[in-house]
């Protein structure tokens, strides 16, 4: 939209760089172009907008196949105007002289027109395909039968339109029928699925059966290697065995042979040693009969009274240990009669 400012009775316009402007003052062109700003009196003046850049269209339309089925078809067009002064000759794209918007919608009236251009051809291919066909090719071939029905077609030349480029986006057919169409497809896709999980698990089961024949070869050849163990053990125990009673058989002939030595030295030695205790007991007894005879004649040769004094120091000897002693007079008076008694028989007896 063309930018317009008031000024001391008149208006200057600005367009913008892709905008083609068209000024006419008394019928005639004072000013054309794109980009164009210039200074102008509104009573005089009739003024044009036609933009020349590039625009979007976007379609949406039903079609029927040869099959009587219905299609939706969504598809874009980029055109542009080629020609902006036929297009303004051909198409309003006047604007008001005090805002600069379009006093119509020349946009929305070329918009009609190629969308209703692109269905008639568009339409007279699908009528003329079946639905599968045209699910199948038919983005392809409604794109080149477009394409080519709007390059030919002599209304968009005569007002300076040109279609760059046309873009089938889809072609889809009802729910119901979409989804039916679907099935035969996600019918292989799930047989496809059942065959792939059938064999995996076939692989699962040969996997399974190849780790289970495997593990039955790991435990036969472990219960060789124990069954080649036990023997080794046994062959071991056995040679130990062997050598244990080896070696108690060597123990037990030293030990004989240490208890014969020993018993025969011991016996040798209590053979010295009664001997020796038999001398010794013979010269001790002879020793005391000696000692006996000369103490029988010393005491056949003594005093009586010295052998009375010898037996009263043996009794002292064996008389337990006297600590006070009371003399009294009618004792010492006896034994003093008795001392002096023995003098005197003694003296008779010489």
């Amino acid at each position: 939209m063309a930018d317009i400012t008031r000024r001391f009775g008149l208006r200057h316009l600005r367009a913008a760089p892709t905008a083609h402007i068209r000024h006419l003052r008394g019928g005639k062109v004072a000013h054309e172009g794109t980009g164009l700003a210039f200074w102008f009196r509104p009573l005089s003046a009739a003024l044009s907008e036609v933009p020349v850049d590039d625009r979007e269209l976007a379609m949406l339309f039903h079609a029927r196949t040869a099959d009587f089925q219905d299609l939706t078809v969504q598809a874009t067009l980029t055109f542009r105007i080629t020609d902006p002064a036929v297009a303004a000759t051909r198409v309003d794209f006047g604007i008001d002289a005090g805002t600069g918007a379009w006093r119509a919608a020349p946009l929305d009236q070329l918009g009609t027109l190629l969308t209703e251009t692109a269905q008639q051809h568009a339409l007279d291919l699908i009528a003329r395909t079946t639905l599968a066909d045209a699910l199948t090719d038919g983005v392809t071939a409604v794109r080149r039968r477009v394409t080519e029905g709007l390059a030919d077609e002599p209304r968009l030349t005569e007002t300076g339109l040109a279609v760059i480029a046309v873009r089938v986006i889809a072609l889809r057919p009802e729910p119901e029928v979409e989804r039916a169409l679907r099935t035969p497809a996600r019918e292989l896709v799930q047989q496809e699925a059942d065959r792939a999980t059938y064999e995996r698990r076939a692989v699962a089961v040969e996997r399974e059966l190849a780790i289970a024949e495997n593990e039955l070869a790991s435990k036969i050849e472990l219960a060789r290697r124990e069954e080649q163990l036990v023997e080794q053990q046994g062959a071991n125990a056995r040679r130990e065995a062997e050598q244990s009673a080896a070696a108690d058989a060597v123990r037990t002939d030293a030990e004989a042979a240490r208890r014969t030595t020993l018993a025969t030295a011991e016996a040798q030695a209590s053979r010295l040693l009664t001997a020796a205790q038999a001398e010794a007991a013979r010269k001790l007894g002879e020793a005391r009969a000696a000692a006996e005879e000369a103490w029988l004649t010393a005491h056949r040769q003594a005093e009586p009274e010295l052998l009375k004094a010898l037996a009263l120091l043996r009794l002292a000897e064996h008389l337990p240990s006297i600590e006070h002693l009371t003399v009294t007079p009618d004792l010492l008076t006896g034994l003093l009669t008795r001392l002096g008694q023995a003098p005197a028989a003694a003296a008779d007896t010489r």
